[in-house]
């Protein structure tokens, strides 16, 4: 029998890497939030989705599995942030939008309670995925299984064009979609509520599911295809930690950047040794093994 081979430097790295995104990214749209004028944070919102789009295009051109896929990552991140969060901030704002507040104090901000609004646009691009795409995708092939059975291959016959750039960009931000998706469904009071039990139940669900992507991770030799299985593995396992800032079981230090400026910065300059020492690694390897994982 062949021995499993787990690739524990590898994947921890990837993993670090795409986590401490989550945090530095909610800390810069605080920042820019409280220290530009409303004006200027929407220029720059936009400047920074424009941005992420150019970056995830010439990832399409470079050479390089690993190189592709952090094009796709970094661009998709400025790319969600600018032209996703930062748009439905301008016009929440712009029409008057109020925020969801408990006890005083602001728990949803005015473009994240618009953002369930899209769930049918979610569906939409869903439907093309799980009807005419070939994916690797885990969650896509069971859905493409419970729905078609033995039809599978002959509905979804192939897949779709593969740029690995391209590839990542919708991943992350398919899944951060439905990550927002879920959590203002659980939040909002007539679905179920951010105190009910169905709330913390999913999250501890989600948990356990990132338990189970991590240890997939763990078998996976190439960094892109490993980094592109962080990116899913860290959304799903952010579910909880946002769910458990929300009823203020720990304080989230992101929101307050300003008020915590050691920690954040600590957290900063730990992703940019761990950064520096993926590509590192990534570049000192000159062959990657061909991955099975096409998402």
């Amino acid at each position: 029998m062949e021995k499993k081979h787990y690739y524990w430097g590898k994947t921890l790295l990837s993993f670090l890497v795409v986590l401490f995104t989550m945090p530095l990214g909610h800390a810069m749209m605080m920042l820019m939030n409280r220290l530009m004028s409303p004006e200027a944070v929407h220029y720059a919102g936009f400047l920074m989705g424009l941005a992420g789009f150019i970056i995830v295009i010439m990832g399409v051109f470079v050479k390089g599995d690993t190189r592709q896929t952090l094009f796709g990552l970094f661009g998709g991140l400025l790319f969600w942030t600018g032209w996703v969060e930062f748009l439905f901030q301008y016009y929440a704002n712009r029409y008057g939008t109020q925020p969801e507040i408990q006890n005083g104090v602001v728990v949803t901000r005015p473009e994240y309670l618009i953002l369930p609004a899209t769930f049918g646009l979610w569906m939409m691009v869903m439907t093309l995925y799980i009807f005419c795409t070939r994916t690797g995708c885990n969650f896509i092939n069971w859905w493409q299984k419970l729905l078609f059975g033995k039809r599978k291959t002959e509905i979804a016959a192939r897949p779709m064009t593969r740029h690995v750039s391209i590839v990542t960009f919708m991943e992350l931000n398919m899944i951060l979609w439905t990550s927002y998706l879920l959590l203002m469904f659980c939040y909002d009071p007539r679905f179920i509520g951010d105190h009910s039990p169905v709330t913390f139940l999913i999250g501890f669900g989600c948990f356990v599911g990132s338990l189970f992507m991590f240890r997939r991770e763990l078998r996976l030799a190439s960094w892109g295809a490993n980094i592109r299985m962080a990116i899913a593995t860290v959304i799903v396992f952010w579910t909880p930690v946002e769910i458990l800032g929300r009823v203020n079981f720990f304080t989230e230090i992101w929101i307050y950047p300003e008020r915590y400026k050691g920690p954040m910065i600590t957290v900063f300059i730990a992703f940019l040794i761990l950064l520096a020492g993926l590509l590192w690694a990534a570049k000192r390897k000159k062959r990657e093994p061909i991955s099975a994982h096409n998402e």
